[in-house]
């Protein structure tokens, strides 16, 4: 299986750390990725990270995905909440997704609560600030490892 992940950030993401601190905090979407790539060398994993404010793109690169990655970390943001587009392009894809939201969804306006990606995703995780990408990252290497050692 491919120890290669895409990790897809929708719009607005490259705003992090300028826009709404008191909700995203202070990091900027470079520093996350930083943190992402630092840690896939450890996990023996490779790193594709994008952001786009474009739906389209967004489904591009989980079309790609599905040709070379063994698995997804995807923050829709805004797209979460709508996007049968991206939904679709995610059911086509056959390894795990975990969807990754930094604030807690949950607890904001209503219309928030409602996720097209959750339909797909095999794990979510929201509320944890920026370290959600990292426990995904964790994750979606013990599923790749367990996959693999079930194939020896």
């Amino acid at each position: 299986m491919s120890r290669l992940i895409f990790v897809l950030n929708g719009p607005n993401l490259n705003l992090l750390g300028k826009r709404q601190p008191n909700i995203y905090g202070h990091e900027t979407l470079a520093d996350v990725e930083q943190t992402v790539i630092s840690l896939a060398k450890e996990l023996r994993l490779e790193i594709r990270f994008h952001q786009s404010n474009r739906e389209y793109e967004i489904v591009d690169w989980i079309h790609e995905a599905r040709e070379t990655a063994g698995g997804i970390i995807i923050n829709p943001a805004a797209f979460t909440h709508y996007s049968v587009a991206i939904l679709d392009a995610l059911n086509a894809f056959d390894h795990p997704v975990i969807e990754v939201h930094i604030s807690n969804v949950h607890k904001r306006e209503e219309f928030r609560h409602r996720s097209f990606v959750s339909l797909r995703a095999d794990g979510v995780i929201a509320g944890l600030g920026t370290q959600g990408y990292t426990l995904a990252l964790r994750r979606l290497a013990q599923l790749i490892d367990e996959k693999s050692q079930a194939q020896t």
